[in-house]
């Protein structure tokens, strides 16, 4: 469990590292502009908590797993809020997103098949460590 813990970390980093292109893809300057200005840092702030909360757990992850596998009421806590978090995020790209407004072409089908597995990926491991 250790190293799918790991790997998990790992995965997140990476996630948290591409996420970095996003705002270029996805013109989100452009989109931005126009919104009304509290709107628009409100955007920002909430893109930016969402970055550092995946760089906060692929770090916990990835270099503290033996952290999250401890037998505690913090540690099962841990586990169940990132399992739930990703498990949303996973309900939110097939519930939520409008799919009409996706980038088109083999990239971008091949880009959402790899963020799709991850966040299977992330919300099976945090759910079998919070239960287990």
């Amino acid at each position: 469990m250790k190293s799918l813990l790991i790997l998990a970390g790992v995965g997140q980093l990476g996630l948290a590292l591409a996420s970095l292109a996003l705002p270029r893809i996805l013109r989100w300057r452009d989109e931005t502009a126009r919104l009304r200005p509290l709107t628009r840092q409100v955007f920002w702030t909430y893109a930016t908590y969402i970055w550092v909360t995946n760089i906060c757990f692929g770090v916990l992850s990835a270099f503290a797993p033996e952290w999250l596998l401890e037998r505690t009421a913090l540690a099962r806590a841990v586990t169940g809020y990132i399992t739930a978090y990703w498990g949303a995020r996973l309900l939110v790209q097939f519930v939520f997103f409008h799919r009409s407004a996706a980038p088109s072409g083999a990239f971008y089908r091949a880009a959402e098949a790899v963020l799709v597995s991850l966040f299977l990926f992330l919300t099976a491991v945090y759910g079998y460590t919070t239960v287990s």
